[in-house]
């Protein structure tokens, strides 16, 4: 009763009464009247249905069943002849269903209608059936149907309760039995359907029942022990679980199929109980008057004043109460209540909109300070979440300026996605409020709702509390469950000293560069970020190698040395657990990391001896770089066994042939640390043989000179005229060497004689016994060759001669053809024959055998065309100016090729006679030297 006087109260409807509609001279506004003797009532699918009874006054018929449309256009059939008792309007589809008699006396009928079909402009009925329990006539109590038309329930005043089962609109498709029996008169019917099971809920005056009708035996189940009055039972919607409400003098109970569920105390005699759109609507006796039985009939009531309260359960307040004169029942259509009175009136409740109602509510709500209720309403009426949001805004100032910041928090942060975070924010910046402000900023980072401030604030809010729990819980939330800017989380780490969070935080979001920046710079643990490094991926672990590489050079060389051998040679990260093979390495450039060595020439060296090793195609700066490093090594080495084994190294690295390109680069770097062997093995493969020879010369190396004219004067000449000059300006005694010099240069003939003398003539210790021998030879052997000259011109006279004796001897006499043999088959010679100048004779079909073509001698054809060869040979260098220029410039004696080029004709005009005749004439023209080379041809 107390609970119930607490309830607050709203008016949450407008009432109004049902006026008729305007006519056509557009006169209305009366109230709508329905006809008398209206007993009962249901509502749905677009109408209030009703239904009379005989008056004794009225004068009209009974047992019509009235329908009520939005358009109050009033229409009926005659459904009994004496009355309708009750009706069930199905909401989800078109059937009626009815009770009524037709005769005096106890027996009742149900009738089953077809809205949707007509029979003669009525409804259809579809079926009729006796509404007895068994063989006794009895008064009909309540009735209802299931939805799914397979279950129809008739309570009766003796107790009793008829089920049928099937389809309830024909006779053949259903079973009626009776479920329930008793001595106390049935007020109440209820179905609930939930999932595939079925209950039936069956209240008396004195109990309460649940009956399982998916179940084979129909088991029940007694709930409680109390029952209610007719009408005053109702069936809740899911917004409370289906509950089955029954409302007694005292308290109104809510029931489950299996137990009994809350009580309410409302006080007072309860007429009619209904459910709507989640308010318990209740019509009961004003407490004024005095009390009526609870299964009294209505025509006890009639000058009652009853009040209609419409009850909000879930928010515990009354949205609606008015007194209305002797209600017959109240329906629920369009949206909206609609209230009927004994006087055939009808009042309308229209619910209020959502925003009038907290609107009219909230001032009264927020003035005495009763946020909750108004939170609660506004839920109900599922207001949106800005709505709701200012609720908390203003209910959370409210408790901000009591003093109770706990709960003023709670409130700002069920406003987070809607208030600006800002503005909670700055109330709470207090020092002495800070773990209100870190539960606010927390639940801000679970909405995955927070910036980096947002971050950087609630961790320097952990740190200034020194809540290390809190601070790794936080870190250590899985991403899914929270998400914040960790960039920004780990700078505020690491700024605060919590080096081990954030290296934790950087490893766990693969922040490699934050990582490895805090093991290097803060915590120094080297080893720790090598190992790191050798676990990231290659083009990450190449790149802070880059980066850092110095610094772990400089405090663990060894082992940075092996990780820089692995990433230049075949990568694979350590945590990787691909088998070996399954994926392929990667390697790095070697020479790109040669700078992290600065400071370390012994890993610099083991590491590009590696490199050298296991890639033969490293990089060319890797096999410079080792060079440079082993010739310092080299010359800065005492030790002279240390020292070979240095030089060994460096002269086998410059035999590698890794230098071709880069000659001078090596050659420079053997000139800078004075390493003498490398340098002459470069002058040698670069085939600079003056310049070996000039490097013994400064170093007056004279057997290395001689020893270098041998090995490459044939390649370059001009080698022992420079060590004749070097050795003639030698003041000391050279002899020696300048008499070796002489002895190659005349077997050579490299110089003529004259240069010789006047060579030699700059060297004051080099007297005429130096190369009198050399001047004896040479001009003995210009003697043997001046005989041998002679002696060929003499050859060459007597030759030429003989020739032109014979070419006189053409020119004046015939030519005698003595030959008797064929000079190609050696056979005795036959006519036809062929003859040529030259001597030979040919049978006339060897000759066009063999002859390829009709003026040549067979026989004489390959030695002439040599000569042919030889005199377009000269007439093809005749004009070679350039390379006769060239060759009189580089010979050491110019006259031989003067000679040379004089005897092939270059200084002569030769004329050659190609257009002779194909076989020999009688007389021979001129031109006989042409026909030595290419003899006519005569035929007899």
């Amino acid at each position: 009763m107390a609970a119930y006087l607490q309830w607050r109260r709203f008016v949450f409807f407008d009432r109004e009464a049902v006026k008729e509609p305007p006519g056509p001279d557009g006169a209305g506004g009366k109230p709508f009247v329905l006809p008398p003797g209206i007993a009962v009532c249901d509502s749905g699918r677009g109408s209030l249905v009703f239904g009379d009874i005989l008056c004794g006054g009225g004068g009209g018929s009974g047992g019509q069943i009235w329908f009520l449309p939005r358009s109050l256009q009033l229409i009926s059939f005659q459904a009994y002849k004496l009355r309708v008792t009750h009706l069930y309007q199905l909401k989800q589809h078109s059937i009626l269903v009815s009770v009524g008699e037709d005769e005096e006396g106890i027996n009742p009928l149900v009738k089953v209608w077809n809205l949707e079909k007509r029979d003669g402009g009525n409804p259809l009925c579809t079926r009729i059936f006796p509404a007895i329990p068994g063989n006794k006539p009895t008064v009909v109590s309540c009735l209802t149907v299931h939805e799914n038309l397979n279950f129809m329930a008739i309570g009766f005043a003796d107790g009793s309760v008829v089920l049928t089962k099937g389809d309830i609109t024909r006779d053949r498709h259903s079973k009626t039995q009776i479920l329930h029996e008793g001595s106390y008169p049935i007020t109440g019917l209820a179905f609930r359907q939930s999932g595939k099971t079925t209950h039936l809920f069956v209240v008396t005056t004195e109990n309460i029942q649940s009956y399982t009708l998916s179940v084979k035996d129909y088991p029940h189940l007694e709930l409680d022990t109390h029952g209610c009055g007719l009408r005053c039972s109702s069936l809740s919607d899911p917004s409370q679980d289906l509950q089955f409400i029954v409302a007694g003098n005292e308290c109104v109970y809510l029931y489950q199929p299996d137990e009994r569920g809350p009580c309410f105390a409302f006080e007072g005699q309860k007429l009619i109980v209904h459910w709507y759109r989640g308010y318990l609507v209740i019509v009961s006796k004003d407490r004024k008057t005095s009390p009526k039985s609870e299964f009294a009939g209505s025509e006890a009531q009639n000058s009652d004043k009853q009040v209609l309260n419409i009850y909000d359960l879930c928010n515990k307040f009354i949205a609606y109460s008015s007194i209305f004169d002797d209600v017959v029942d109240v329906l629920a259509e369009w949206g909206s209540l609609y209230v009927l009175t004994r006087d055939g009136k009808i009042h309308v409740l229209q619910e209020k909109d959502t925003q009038t109602k907290l609107e009219a509510c909230k001032s009264m709500l927020f003035r005495k300070n009763l946020f909750e209720m108004a939170i609660n309403l506004a839920k109900s009426h599922h207001l949106d979440s800005d709505g709701l949001s200012e609720i908390f805004r203003q209910y959370g100032d409210h408790l901000y300026n009591k003093g109770n910041h706990d709960g003023a928090i709670q409130q700002y942060i069920r406003t987070i996605g809607k208030l600006e975070p800002s503005y909670v924010i700055r109330k709470f910046l207090d020092a002495q409020r800070i773990h209100n402000l870190t539960a606010y900023l927390q639940t801000l980072h679970l909405q995955s709702l927070a910036n980096a401030d947002h971050t950087t604030l609630l961790l320097n809010c952990y740190t200034k509390l020194k809540d290390s729990s809190k601070l790794e819980e936080f870190i250590k939330t899985s991403e899914s469950e929270v998400r914040f800017d960790v960039e920004t989380a780990i700078k505020v780490l690491r700024q605060a000293g919590y080096y081990s969070h954030a290296v934790y935080l950087a490893e766990k979001h693969a922040h490699h560069e934050w990582y490895l920046k805090i093991q290097l710079e803060d915590i120094k643990n080297y080893q720790e970020a090598l190992g790191y490094i050798g676990k990231l991926p290659f083009d990450q672990a190449e790149s802070n190698m880059k980066r850092y590489g110095k610094i772990l050079m400089h405090h663990v060389p060894n082992e940075t040395t092996e990780l820089l051998k692995i990433l230049c040679t075949d990568y694979r990260p350590s945590g990787d657990k691909e088998a070996p093979g399954m994926l392929e390495g990667k390697k790095a450039s070697s020479e790109e990391f040669i700078p992290v060595f600065a400071n370390n020439s012994r890993e610099l060296k083991a590491f590009l001896e590696h490199m050298t090793e296991v890639q033969s195609d490293s990089p060319q700066g890797v096999y410079d770089t080792l060079l440079e490093l082993q010739l310092q090594n080299w010359a800065h080495e005492q030790d002279e066994q240390i020292k070979e084994k240095l030089h060994n190294e460096a002269i086998t690295l410059l035999k590698s042939g890794r230098f071709k390109t880069v000659f001078d680069k090596a050659l420079v770097l053997c000139q800078m640390h004075n390493f003498k062997d490398g340098v002459l093995y470069l002058y040698e493969q670069g085939k600079l043989f003056q310049q070996i020879m000039h490097y013994h010369m400064q170093n007056e190396q004279y057997k290395k000179v001689i020893e270098v004219c041998e090995l490459y004067g044939d390649q370059e000449a001009c080698l022992w005229e420079q060590a004749l000059g070097y050795f003639a300006r030698k003041e000391e005694d050279c002899k020696e060497y300048i008499a070796a010099v002489l002895k190659h240069i005349e077997s050579k003939n490299l110089m003529p004689p004259l240069l010789v003398v006047q060579t030699l003539a700059h060297n004051s210790t080099a007297t005429l016994s130096v190369i009198k021998d050399y001047l004896v030879n040479k001009l003995q052997k210009q003697s043997r060759q001046i005989e041998q000259d002679e002696q060929r011109i003499q050859k060459y006279r007597e030759e030429t001669t003989r020739i032109r004796q014979e070419i006189e001897e053409l020119k004046a006499s015939p030519k005698i053809f003595q030959k008797t043999k064929c000079s190609i088959c050696t056979s005795a010679l036959e006519l036809p024959s062929v003859h040529f100048l030259c001597g030979h004779s040919f049978h006339q079909h060897c000759f066009e055998s063999y002859s390829e073509s009709d003026s040549e001698c067979p026989t004489c054809m390959p030695e002439n065309r040599k000569v042919m060869d030889m005199i377009r040979a000269q007439e093809q260098k005749r004009d070679l100016h350039d390379q006769f220029q060239h060759q009189l410039k580089c010979s050491n004696d110019g006259f031989s090729v003067v000679a040379d080029y004089f005897g092939r004709g270059v200084f002569n005009k030769l004329t050659l006679i190609t257009d002779l005749p194909a076989r020999a004439a009688p007389s021979i023209e001129a031109g006989l030297q042409r026909e030595l080379l290419v003899p006519a041809r005569r035929g007899t």
